[in-house]
């Protein structure tokens, strides 16, 4: 017994018979003569056909299919004919079961033809109730014009006879074909098709008094007419429910998708999309939002999250939309006839503008619209500072404190992923997904293409298991030692789950609630994911967060232009071996640690005097988990021109004390230095000319100089230019406290206070608010002469949480003894404001000698934040 496939898919179309019917241990006359028309209509085409043995045991047909493989990899056999001669070798039964599992092996480096043979299988295991109307058809003309059959087959209810229901058509006019050939194949395929599903299909066939032999037509003019009753079949095919489209963005997750949940509880079939438009993408201004590494990332996830679609009989419906995304949903639900669209909110100012237009627009033309909220813990948008004021605004503490004062809905379970998503009868047309552009390479002169992101396929499992594993991973060991020892760069104590939270492969609820389960709870960790959320509440307030200062003073400071020194902060050619492994690290794997972020934003910014929108731009560029509100708010306050200063700066080489004090992190990512001795690896400088030729370093050859020399002196120069734009911008500083004042919102100072009367307001610069300023600061405003700096913000390294006796008391003296004290000043507001809602006495304050810090210090006052009297 033989079998017979065509690359072509009217041959498919016989193949499927045959196949049926060795299945069913029956061979019917009506295959073979459509077999007869094939091979007589197509004897003179270039077209293969292929007669494989079926006679097979199921082991000698996969081994075959994996020989079959290795040709289509060589470029020997075509996607088409490849997929026929599957169907030949496995039947119809198991090339649906098997045939996505034997194509598994495209998927590293033959992504294009992984595509190409999943589109195949899907559009072949597709139903197509409209050819199937067509073939009942033609069936039903043929029948009564030759033989009488010996029996009636089943007769729907909606007609009185066999004759009834043999003149009806789906309500197109048939065509004639004159060719024979062809004709005797469409009755072939007619028989089989009325046989097994016709009585099913027959009910939806509308009345037409056309004679065939009256129209000609040419097969190209009836494909594009059958092109066209698919779609209307879509429209108008009141049998089923229409599709629903589940539109992903950053949700690209089975696991926890509030969305993807929606979908099935609408009880219609999924069509899963992903849209892509750049402009759209990157919003107003200069926010890079769409960098290298993390477009490649994207591209890597998406793949990923087609494989998870297609294990559960879906696929991922990829389009560029060039015009708009609401031009392309648009074109999709006209399409498939979808009626709903489902999606997860986001929450860039630009994007939820962007789809607040969209929804408004499809639900005007009856679309429903399904929104949810999975991204954040918390939706920025309802997080309402009342009952807590301003005071402290931008810190964490200050974030928690609003979410609790006024909760939304509680944490509930994490949802699990479905077995099984509902597919369409036909699928909309898309794009591959390589013609997004998302992951393209750069080519030289020659031609040949330069793979940039070949560390970072190494460094990353992409998929979700993939982050399922990593999460896993850190519960059982890192989570242990992230409390206190999360600064390590030589040692994997963080979770580096960041680029799959915001590609939303894991969700914010589900890792919170495995955090919450582990047998250690770092409330550390957990208050990673309030940093998060606090990020995106201070972009929903500030619009312009990336691309503009939120202090007005400080864009008047001196920033430094030098295209060198910045080409090789970004390059890790600074001379600062620290720094510069860092930087490498970034460049080849796309991800650093947070303790090294601020390293490297400290010395761009405090050591070279560059302005804080370089280092967001690169950050955005090169990194995976590149994210707008995040890196925005890191920068800003790294920069001095954010809501919350950082009260410390990360010193180049003291810092590697804390992070790297063996050296191993500098080895790995600058293996010039690896025979240089642990004291010293960190400022090579210092090395004895001897010990340098030992280790085979030549300064300023095979490792770079160091590109500015006098450390003490560059932080000197950035402080007396902070102390300068503060006196000249004295409308920007509050006089009592010393702190800096910003514009804000309207709409927060109203929902804080309940009134505006006693906020200083001045023409042109809105409302005026007291916040976090860095203590230094201060102190060089009251004192621009003062040489020492009491309360510098340079932070000493240590080993260990033991410090020695030198280091402790510097940051006892300038750092830690100043943050206790504000602490203990803000407990001690928090009880008295809370006796005065309450009604109860004042607490009593203790002056004894305990206080280690006088109480009318001018520069320990955590800011003000409440209503300025006008002076």
């Amino acid at each position: 017994m033989f079998g017979l496939t065509r690359a072509t898919p009217r041959g498919r179309s016989i193949c499927k018979m045959l196949d049926q019917d060795w299945s069913n241990s029956s061979f019917s006359t009506a295959p073979l003569k459509a077999l007869e028309a094939l091979l007589r209509t197509h004897h003179a085409s270039s077209t293969k056909v292929y007669v494989v043995n079926r006679m097979s045991t199921g082991r000698d047909m996969k081994s075959q299919v994996r020989e079959l493989l290795r040709e289509l990899m060589l470029g020997r056999e075509d996607p088409d004919g490849f997929f026929c001669l599957c169907l030949s070798l496995l039947g119809d039964t198991d090339t649906r079961t098997h045939f996505l599992d034997l194509i598994k092996p495209l998927l590293s480096g033959h992504e294009h033809l992984h595509s190409q043979l999943t589109a195949i299988f899907l559009e072949y295991f597709s139903k197509d109730e409209a050819d199937e109307l067509e073939l009942a058809l033609t069936l039903s003309v043929y029948e009564t014009k030759q033989t009488k059959p010996d029996h009636q087959p089943h007769v729907p209810p909606c007609y009185k006879s066999y004759a009834d229901m043999t003149t009806v058509s789906s309500g197109v006019d048939q065509p004639n074909i004159n060719d024979e050939a062809v004709v005797a194949e469409n009755q072939a395929i007619a028989k089989w098709t009325l046989d097994t599903e016709g009585h099913k299909t027959t009910c939806a066939i509308k009345n037409i008094n056309k004679d065939n032999d009256d129209l000609k037509v040419t097969k190209s003019t009836r494909s594009q007419r059958r092109r066209q009753r698919k779609k209307q079949h879509l429209l108008k095919n009141p049998s089923g429910p229409q599709p629903v489209l589940l539109w992903f963005r950053r949700d690209l997750r089975m696991w926890d998708n509030p969305a993807l949940i929606g979908c099935l509880e609408l009880g219609a079939p999924v069509v899963p999309v992903f849209l892509w438009n750049a402009v759209e993408e990157e919003g107003p201004g200069v926010t890079v939002a769409a960098g290298g590494a993390s477009k490649y990332w994207l591209h890597q996830a998406l793949m990923s999250l087609s494989r998870s679609l297609e294990q559960r009989g879906s696929h991922l419906v990829t389009l560029k939309a060039e015009a708009s995304s609401l031009t392309a949903l648009q074109g999709l639900i006209a399409e498939t006839g979808a009626e709903s669209v489902v999606a997860t909110a986001l929450y860039e100012p630009w994007l939820k503008e962007r789809d607040d237009s969209v929804w408004e627009t499809l639900e005007k033309q009856g679309v429903k619209c399904h929104i949810y909220h999975s991204y954040c813990l918390r939706d920025p948008y309802t997080v309402s500072t009342r009952g807590v004021g301003l005071r402290g605004i931008g810190s964490v503490s200050h974030f928690m404190s609003c979410c609790q004062q006024n909760p939304s809905s509680g944490l509930t379970t994490p949802l699990d992923a479905p077995a099984v998503l509902p597919a369409p009868s036909t699928w909309p047309q898309g794009c591959l997904l390589v013609d997004l552009g998302l992951a393209r390479m750069p080519r030289r002169k020659d031609g040949t293409e330069i793979d940039w992101a070949v560390n970072i396929r190494k460094s990353w499992d992409f998929s979700e298991e993939g982050a399922q594993a990593r999460l896993e991973a850190f519960l059982r060991d890192g989570v242990h030692r992230y409390e206190k020892e999360s600064s390590r760069a030589d040692e994997p104590n963080t979770s580096s789950l960041s680029p799959f939270l915001h590609f939303g492969q894991l969700s914010a609820r589900s890792l919170l609630w495995d955090a919450r389960g582990a047998r250690c709870r770092p409330p550390k960790f957990q208050r990673k994911l309030a940093w998060r959320d606090l990020a995106y509440w201070q972009l929903c307030l500030f619009p312009d967060l990336p691309w503009e200062s939120l202090r007005p003073p400080y864009k008047a400071l001196r920033w430094s232009s030098d295209p060198v020194h910045l080409k090789a902060w970004q390059r890790g050619r600074t001379g600062y071996p620290l720094v510069d492994a860092a930087m490498r690290q970034l460049w080849q794997t796309g991800w650093m640690n947070n303790y090294m972020r601020h390293v490297v934003a400290s010395f761009l910014i405090a050591y070279l005097h560059f302005p804080w929108q370089e280092g967001y731009c690169w950050f955005q560029d090169t990194l995976v988990d590149a994210d707008v509100a995040i890196d925005a708010m890191m920068w800003q306050n790294g920069g001095m021109c954010g809501l919350d200063h950082w009260n410390f700066v990360m010193h180049p080489v003291d810092a590697a004390l804390t992070c790297d004090p063996s050296g191993t992190f500098v080895r790995q990512w600058c293996p010039e230095l690896k025979a240089l001795p642990d004291d010293l690896i960190h400022k090579p400088w210092k090395c004895p000319a001897s010990l340098l030729r030992r280790a085979g370093v030549v300064l300023g050859s095979n490792y770079p100089e160091r590109i500015i020399i006098d450390l003490e002196e560059r932080r000197a120069q950035s402080l007396q230019d902070v102390a300068s734009v503060r006196r000249r911008f004295r409308e920007f500083v509050d006089q009592r406290s010393g702190c800096d004042m910003v514009p804000v919102p309207a709409r927060l100072v109203q929902e804080a206070l309940g009134s505006m009367e006693d906020v200083v307001s001045r023409e042109g610069t809105g409302f005026l608010l007291p916040v976090i300023t860095r203590m230094e600061f201060k102190h060089h405003s009251e004192d621009p002469d003062r040489q020492d700096n009491p309360y510098s913000a340079v932070l000493k390294g240590y080993v260990s949480r033991k410090r020695d006796e030198t280091i402790a008391f510097l940051n006892e003296r300038d750092f830690t003894a100043s943050v206790m004290f504000e602490s203990a000043q803000r407990r001690e507001r928090v009880e008295k404001d809370w006796c005065l809602l309450e009604g109860l006495p004042q607490p009593t304050v203790s002056r004894g000698r305990a206080r280690r810090t006088p109480t009318r210090d001018p520069y320990s006052k955590v800011p003000g934040g409440v209503a300025v009297p006008h002076r």
